[in-house]
């Protein structure tokens, strides 16, 4: 809990009140209620038919078991039976770290066009109302543009709002992989946009692929539009709490020890996105050797170095975003914690000239995405430094540029 300069009782009834606050919001949104059973949802059943499953008259490995194991059982097996296994079971496959990347892509190819072909049928059920008939109807073009050629589909699952993840570059050889990580209102039909499309996933990945590659030609590089976890809708309570970010930590991290090859990883948490990297990096795998943060509510720390990570932390915030306007506290579970871009906090703070708000650090032309692209690479020495972090300067040797005044 952030301290305050206060006394320890108006403490208490600070933290009393959140708490209520807390009780209430979640009853009169029926997060309290019962739910009845049910039905299980289409990736489950996959799972539950690999679980069963059997192929030459042997049991299939545990598809939660250890990536390593699950590399092994995959690399034991001739070609035929590895595309066997991602038609039989495409939504396991699919989503199975340890699975061969190319047959994850492959698996995801064939569970997306199942999962379109539901939504196709759905579009004109009469039990549905208009509007859900015409949510079906974007849902399916969406699933039929994530099946165009050359997409690479890491980790799919239809239910509810969806869960996604895409992979530009070459994942099997790349030396230097980035990820990154996005907040609210994320999921299957917000992945990509039209318009602002540096504001969604699949633009911020390829803004950042592109940037890598010309800042570093030489360098293979690949990066991974991650939105395979349940994020907030909306900025209310489970953007105030880390209920979401608690679940896609453990889901990021079993991404990331999973990830082929030893090629150094850094993350690139946007928002709500910065909450979970936060609360996943003690879990980390040492490969991580980056973690930056752009518009952050928190971390859910204190200070940097109580993340728990052997990755250098940097962080960025644009002078008209409003997330500045968040209160930087956490009390009885609601809020994120201290300031990532404050001096306290201890990352190293990187310019985000012009990045145009809330939204648009991954937008051509700024010092954000160059600054992203650069921490992508390694090439450390070409950050541009926040004018009020000495820190940071002094620790790239001086070599570093600064902030424009």
């Amino acid at each position: 809990m952030t301290s305050f300069d206060t006394s320890p009782q108006l403490n208490v009834w600070r933290a009393l009140l959140a708490l209520a606050v807390v009780f209430v919001m979640l009853a009169t949104t029926g997060w309290t209620a019962l739910r009845s059973h049910r039905e299980a949802s289409a990736l489950q059943v996959s799972l539950s038919a690999w679980e069963h499953g059997s192929l030459h008259g042997h049991r299939l490995p545990d598809p939660n078991a250890a990536p390593a194991v699950l590399t092994r059982f995959f690399a034991s097996l001739g070609a035929q039976e590895r595309t066997h296994l991602a038609h039989r079971y495409p939504l396991a496959v699919g989503n199975m770290n340890g699975a061969p990347v190319d047959l994850r892509y492959r698996a995801n190819h064939i569970a997306l066009d199942q999962a379109r072909k539901v939504e196709k049928k759905r579009m004109h059920d009469s039990r549905l109302t208009p509007d859900g008939q015409q949510q079906a109807g974007r849902r399916m073009h969406r699933y039929e543009a994530l099946m165009a050629k050359g997409r690479h589909i890491l980790a799919f699952d239809p239910a509810g709002s969806g869960r996604i993840a895409e992979v530009f570059g070459n994942l099997r050889t790349a030396q230097r992989i980035s990820v990154v990580v996005p907040g609210v209102d994320t999921d299957v039909l917000t992945f990509q946009k039209t318009y602002s499309p540096y504001s969604a996933p699949v633009g911020m990945a390829k803004a950042l692929y592109a940037a890598e590659r010309a800042q570093s030609p030489a360098t293979r590089t690949a990066v991974i539009a991650w939105a395979d976890y349940t994020a907030p809708g909306g900025l209310g309570v489970d953007a105030a709490t880390a209920m979401r970010a608690e679940d896609g930590a453990v889901r990021l991290n079993a991404l990331l020890r999973a990830l082929p090859g030893a090629a150094p990883v850094a993350l690139f948490c946007h928002s709500y996105g910065s909450v979970v990297c936060g609360v996943a990096a003690h879990g980390m795998p040492r490969r991580v050797t980056d973690l930056a943060v752009a518009g952050s509510p928190g971390m859910r720390v204190a200070n940097a170095a109580h993340l728990g990570t052997s990755a250098r932390v940097w962080s960025m915030r644009d002078a008209g975003d409003w997330i500045q306007d968040v209160p930087y506290l956490e009390v009885g579970g609601l809020g994120h914690g201290a300031d990532p871009v404050s001096a306290a906090f201890g990352a190293r703070v990187l310019s985000a000239w012009d990045a145009e708000g809330h939204s648009g650090y991954f937008e051509p032309g700024t010092d954000s995405l160059r600054n992203f692209a650069d921490v992508g690479v390694g090439a450390y020495r070409s950050v541009t430094c926040a004018r009020s972090d000495a820190g940071c300067q002094a620790g790239l040797s001086g070599t570093s540029k600064v902030e424009r005044a």
